[in-house]
């Protein structure tokens, strides 16, 4: 995996005023259309997983993992141009951007935290901003990352809240304010959900986990009470009692409804959770949590998805631009995208949470489905590599891995481009003899040698 970083977060000045002015194109529709869906899944030993759906209809988002390092120094500006909440960060902190700008919409820190970003359209109304109390304010898009780089459980972000002013930001660039709420998770899988509601912050105990959009977190849980199988009449049923409700299965389900809203999505997402299988490990939970979100993929042009109707969706396959699942026990991301379903994992353990500037990976380091050619035992294998000998071979997720792990030893900063050829040899594995261009122009040749674990070996590299 090719990594890449740069230091635009020099300051927070940058890293919150330029999230603002020029991310919130990503963060806010032409139309009045959402569709992000949240759920948490707990594993038998004990894992807590946060997963969710990106939906966005009008142009690819080009986000990228981004790692925020401790004892890095952060400072929000006010839309007056005063200094608000300025910090270093405690927590080391891996999460999505958008756009390539300085701004997380979804993330977790290396204590296990979670917070993820959710479109709340039509509800979100933030308090007023008090210039007199510009040194605790902070404004919405700055919560997330303040949150995750200072905090590592719920009791201490509720605490947090009580001594903010977060405060909404005019963007001229789309004539009004981004309205947000936010979901929090913890190791332990306390959950809260973050909304304003009429200039007031509110903290909404997030029992289930589950999250979509508007109405108010406390609208969809009353909802949700009519649609599960009570063993008491409903007027006796306390919001207290949420963990203990139970779907029914197969025609049980019956008048669930199906349609793309907030609140019907909420409805699914609480159902389909609930009823999860029983998984082992926090692996196999995120594995279950991507099939549960596979139900909430959403095509290109459907009206639920944010910004749809716009015309830059050239190269767009999905309007559900990726799907992250977070492990709050064991410290690993995984996700998929609208280009490759394959599933890409960060485990905390390799990053290094020390270094002195922000790092970003792309997503994406080619924008092609990762397929598996299937060879049946008996076809001659004529058309195909034979040992010892070279034969042509196809630009397939393979030779693209090889070039990337070239691309990452041949000391260029520019990313792959393309693959020009391909040439393929087997001996005790697989050798590549590739011939590739870089973005910044210049074409080189790699033999790059992949054994019989999958693990790749650069035996030479070339500038021609």
């Amino acid at each position: 995996m090719k990594h890449t970083s740069h230091t635009p977060w020099k300051s927070a000045h940058k890293f919150i005023s330029a999230a603002i002015a020029t991310a919130m194109l990503a963060i806010t529709p032409i139309q009045q259309a959402q569709a992000c869906t949240g759920i948490t899944l707990k594993s038998q030993d004990g894992a807590y997983i946060f997963a969710r759906t990106q939906e966005w209809g009008t142009f690819d988002l080009k986000s990228r993992v981004t790692i925020i390092p401790r004892n890095f120094a952060l400072q929000t500006t006010l839309e007056d141009g005063k200094k608000g909440v300025g910090w270093k960060t405690k927590y080391g902190v891996v999460g999505l951007d958008v756009v390539e700008k300085d701004y997380l919409i979804d993330g977790m820190n290396e204590k296990g935290l979670t917070v993820n970003l959710f479109y709340h359209e039509g509800f979100a109304q933030y308090p007023k901003y008090d210039a007199s109390k510009a040194a605790s304010s902070i404004p919405v898009l700055a919560l997330a990352p303040y949150l995750l780089s200072n905090f590592q459980s719920i009791d201490e972000v509720r605490t947090a809240m009580s001594k903010l002013n977060v405060v909404g930001v005019h963007v001229e660039a789309i004539g009004g304010v981004p309205p947000v709420h936010l979901i929090v998770t913890d190791r332990n899988g306390k959950a809260v959900v973050i909304e304003f509601t009429n200039g007031v912050t509110k903290l909404h105990d997030a029992p289930l986990g589950v999250v979509t959009n508007g109405p108010n977190y406390d609208w969809h849980i009353t909802n949700l009470l009519n649609y599960t199988n009570l063993d008491v009449p409903l007027p006796h049923r306390k919001v207290d009692d949420i963990r203990s409700l139970k779907f029914g299965a197969g025609a049980r389900l019956f008048g669930l409804p199906g349609d793309l809203t907030s609140p019907s999505r909420f409805l699914r997402a609480a159902a389909y959770a609930s009823t999860a299988r029983q998984t082992e490990n926090g692996s196999e939970t995120m594995y279950e949590a991507f099939r549960i979100l596979d139900n909430f993929n959403l095509t290109i042009g459907t009206a639920a998805a944010e910004g749809s109707g716009e015309v830059h969706q050239e190269g767009m396959r999905s309007s559900t631009i990726w799907t992250t699942a977070y492990d709050t026990k064991n410290l690993v991301l995984q996700y998929h995208t609208q280009h490759n379903r394959r599933v890409r994992q960060l485990d905390f353990k390799t990053v290094n949470f020390d270094a002195k500037e922000v790092v970003r990976i792309p997503l994406d380091r080619q924008q092609s489905q990762d397929i598996e050619h299937l060879i049946p035992v008996n076809t001659p294998q004529t058309t195909t590599a034979i040992a010892g000998g070279w034969s042509n071979g196809e630009v397939d997720q393979l030779a693209i891995d090889a070039a990337n792990f070239a691309v990452s030893k041949d000391g260029s900063s520019a990313k792959l481009k393309r693959i020009v050829e391909v040439k393929k040899q087997v001996v005790k594995g697989t050798n590549y003899n590739i011939t590739y261009e870089l973005e910044d122009g210049s074409t080189w040749k790699a033999l790059v040698h992949r054994n019989l674990s999958g693990e790749f070996s650069l035996t030479q590299s070339s500038k021609m």
